[in-house]
């Protein structure tokens, strides 16, 4: 292996190296993109060194393909970069722990439901009222439970 191959290699593993540690270990979210950048660049420097020593066009081809999908990512994640700071006003990622999928909770039947004829349907605030100072009412008139 000739020494600016060697070479090469090391600065792809050292990119690949840092961008791994900023991601493992930063907490703003834009920072982890640049890390993942990072990691994108030095996987794409090593395959256009093992390209170039044996000669062979597939590690340029690869490169360019990693830099295409590094940019397609760098443009999703500015969009949700800047939809999740609208929402929150932080980018900081243990802030975003809320986002997280939770496992429905299974409920118990209870007396009422089992006992009850009429299906329970959410009440909507009519139109005009203020729910946050006027009490709505939350029960419905009686109206048959459609037959399934």
């Amino acid at each position: 292996m000739t020494p600016l191959t060697q070479q090469t290699l090391m600065v792809g593993a050292l990119l690949f190296t840092f961008g791994l540690v900023g991601f493992l270990s930063r907490r703003n979210l834009i920072l982890i993109f640049l890390s993942v950048e990072l990691m994108l660049a030095g996987v794409a420097t090593n395959f256009i060194a093992f390209g170039s020593h044996y000669g062979i066009a597939s590690g340029q081809l690869f490169a360019i393909l990693i830099l295409t999908v590094a940019s397609c990512e760098a443009a999703i994640a500015l969009a949700m970069v800047v939809a999740l700071y609208r929402r929150k006003s932080t980018l900081d990622v243990e802030l975003w722990s809320d986002l997280r999928e939770t496992a429905p909770e299974k409920s118990k039947p209870t007396a009422k439901s089992e006992s009850s004829k009429h299906a329970e349907y959410p009440v909507l605030t009519p139109a005009g009222i203020d729910p946050l100072t006027t009490k709505v009412p939350v029960t419905l008139p009686d109206v048959p439970a459609p037959k399934a």
